[in-house]
């Protein structure tokens, strides 16, 4: 049981927590431990929900992209990782920009794809760029990069993420430094980890 509790991150606080919500005294019997184990349960994932911060989800092997890289070699990268996008960082690592699939498919295929690529963008959601020209990363990127400490709360993450009309944000340290991305999918994916957990707590308490 006790490998069990810490797997789940259940303190015990959450046990007594558990407790409490059973109300009064309690002769122990394995019907009323699952029950105090699913209420321990509930109690340690909404602690740890409301303490989730973009540490928790940020993938931190990241592909990047100097601003010196030629535009063919940034899109062999997106098309051979199937990703849309990717940081642009410095010899320190510092983020410089972002470039995406839309940018690099602007200027290798003309004037014409310009036109796909902002229709693209609407429907996407996405605000258009300026149009700009040129063979390097550096010539096309977005920038400044959007980014975020990885002790902002995923919530706030997603508002960010949500008011830029983005898929993704570099995380950087104190000093500009890439240490990861958190994507519009890793949120995605931890609340839907977090509600199927609730429905299975649900169900054991019928």
């Amino acid at each position: 049981m006790d490998n069990d509790l810490k797997q789940c991150g259940i303190s015990e606080e959450d046990i007594r927590a558990g407790l409490t919500d059973l109300k009064g005294f309690v002769d122990i019997t394995e019907e009323d431990l699952m029950k105090i184990y699913s209420s321990a349960l509930k109690h340690a994932r909404n602690r740890e929900q409301s303490g989730m911060t973009v540490a928790h989800l940020m993938t931190r092997d990241v592909v990047t992209v100097k601003k010196d890289t030629p535009l063919e070699e940034a899109a062999r990268r997106l098309t051979g990782l199937r990703i849309s996008g990717m940081p642009v960082v410095d010899d320190q690592d510092k983020v410089l920009g972002v470039i995406g699939e839309l940018d690099i498919m602007a200027v290798l295929s003309g004037k014409k794809a310009r036109g796909l690529k902002d229709l693209l963008r609407r429907l996407m959601g996405e605000p258009s760029p300026v149009r700009k020209e040129g063979d390097q990363v550096g010539h096309v990127m977005s920038t400044p990069a959007i980014t975020i400490k990885k002790t902002v709360d995923v919530r706030d993450a997603a508002r960010v993420l949500d008011s830029h009309r983005i898929k993704r944000l570099p995380v950087v340290d104190d000093e500009g430094k890439l240490i990861g991305v958190i994507s519009r999918a890793d949120i995605v994916r931890a609340m839907g980890k977090t509600m199927e957990e609730r429905a299975v707590i649900s169900m054991q308490k019928r």
